[in-house]
């Protein structure tokens, strides 16, 4: 039985928000408790902590680098070093919280190992937050944070004070975190070291299922399999919400004893659908409809059909947590994103920069479209950091083909994280650069993000835009741009 046909024929109660039957117990696990965060300036660590520290935790942590996030941790009372050294640990800990991506030999995981303080990963940390509350999940291989800050963001305003943790910033909420009194507590469920399968979701989305994570994932079989094994954790009273437009997804959910509810927008047959769908200029709007019944019409600030889907998902699952159509609708119209997707840095004389985090072909190819058809720039520029060797490697024709609308590419080294130096050995950015010229795109191999934005503020010119992508610190050189090109009017200005 498909997906589709399972959303068909399953009643689902949408008239009685699972939500009613969670109850917010009175203990919290968490109040005065001493926890330590190796890498805590990452998304979601930095998330999870800032909602322990609400819940009455004391928190301390280190990481490679400061950055703003640091400055808002310690702003909130939390005790951050820069670098990663053994002295580093409270004398008194209760636990020590580490990353999918740290090592044994990491100084302070060996630390905390010689005094024998216990050691969880993130996602276990989350898993135990989330068995507190009514745990809402939405995983995927795109679009994950958009959807959970959007459905943060809906349940916040439909008045359901929600707990939650986004791997992304929303500025609209004030950060990425937030311990609430309501009883859903909402995640971005990550499929990466199958860090999903340690989280108590009631309610769970599937945005879509891709191959990704090649230094985890041998092939799309076994990201399949991973899927499955969290769809399979929704109980039979929760419910699972997934895409009824993507072809894995059938395969991941077959065997799935939890109700089910699709959404798409061309599939007719899913529960949940986006009708008479228009885009101009990248605001989009459609008929919000369930089971044939229009809830209302949306306006989207956020561009591309990608964004369209991800609405849906988040809909869906607020629908189930209490929220009304018009608190839906009006978040719809007014939420503006989360940071680093498809983010406008800022326009200065007649140049466009923006930031996003695609690191993923199918990712780049809808961003670069909803993008491209937002602005409708003269020329296109693209700075694009691969993230990992392994990646880039394995998805290496995906890549070249997903800049097609894309003018210019610049290409500086490939990020480097998680891999093994053999890996990074296999495979540059000079091969994909290429790559792309071999399917007739404009690319170039630029070794420092210096000699890119030399290169930039050369042949930048009003009507363009620049695109900053990836996962790793790319975003620096969409700043840089805006600096010099602000320097540039000033000087223009005083010249005057």
């Amino acid at each position: 039985m498909t997906a589709q046909d399972k959303g068909s024929t399953l009643r689902i109660m949408a008239q009685t928000p699972l939500m009613d039957r969670c109850d917010r117990p009175d203990d919290n696990p968490f109040r005065g408790c001493r926890v330590h965060f190796v890498g805590i300036g990452g998304c979601g660590m930095r998330g999870l902590a800032a909602l322990l520290m609400r819940e009455g935790a004391i928190v301390s942590g280190s990481d490679r680098q400061g950055s703003p996030h640091i400055d808002h941790l310690i702003d909130l009372g939390a005790r951050v070093a820069v670098g990663q050294r053994a002295e580093n640990l409270p004398e008194q800990l209760d636990r020590v919280v580490i990353s999918a991506a740290i090592k044994p030999d990491n100084p302070e995981y060996a630390a905390a190992v010689q005094r024998q303080i216990p050691i969880v990963k993130y996602a276990t940390l989350l898993g135990e937050a989330m068995r507190a509350r009514c745990g809402v999940a939405v995983a995927g291989t795109h679009g994950k944070s958009t959807t959970t800050g959007l459905l943060a963001y809906m349940l916040t305003l439909a008045g359901l004070d929600p707990s939650y943790v986004v791997g992304a910033d929303v500025s609209q909420l004030g950060g990425g975190s937030r311990a609430g009194s309501g009883p859903a507590f909402v995640a971005e469920a990550c499929e990466y070291d199958h860090s999903y399968l340690k989280l108590y979701p009631r309610l769970a989305a599937i945005l879509n299922v891709d191959f990704d994570h090649p230094d985890c994932y041998r092939d799309l079989s076994a990201v399949k399999a991973s899927f499955a094994a969290f769809a399979a954790l929704v109980p039979s009273d929760g419910l699972l919400v997934v895409n009824g437009e993507d072809r894995n997804v059938p395969e991941v959910v077959e065997l799935i004893s939890a109700p089910i509810e699709t959404f798409a927008i061309d599939n007719e047959r899913a529960d949940w659908r986006a009708v008479n769908v228009q885009s101009f200029r990248g605001q989009c709007r459609f008929d919000l409809v369930y089971r044939g019944r229009k809830l209302g019409h949306a306006r989207m600030k956020l561009p591309g059909r990608h964004n369209v889907m991800n609405a849906l998902a988040a809909a869906a699952l607020a629908t189930h947590c209490g929220a009304d159509a018009d608190a839906i609708l009006r978040s719809l119209s007014t939420f503006a994103g989360v940071g680093r997707r498809m983010e406008l840095r800022g326009i200065s004389r007649g140049i466009t920069v923006v930031d996003d985090y695609a690191h993923h072909p199918t990712e780049i190819q809808a961003s670069l479209r909803a993008i491209a058809d937002a602005y409708e720039p003269q020329r296109l520029w693209v700075v694009f950091q691969p993230h990992q060797h392994s990646r880039t490697r394995f998805l290496m024709e995906d890549f070249a083909k997903s800049f097609a609308v894309a003018d210019v590419v610049l290409v500086p080294d490939i990020y480097f994280v998680r891999d093994s130096e053999a890996e990074k050995q296999a495979v540059s950015s000079e091969d994909l650069v290429s790559e792309i010229r071999r399917m007739g795109g404009d690319a170039r191999y630029l070794t420092s993000f210096e000699e890119i934005t030399a290169v930039l503020g050369a042949e930048l010119r009003p009507g363009d835009c620049l695109v900053t992508m990836g996962a790793g610190s790319v975003y620096q050189v969409a700043d840089q741009v805006l600096t010099d090109l602000s320097r540039r009017a000033a000087s223009g200005a005083a010249g005057h």
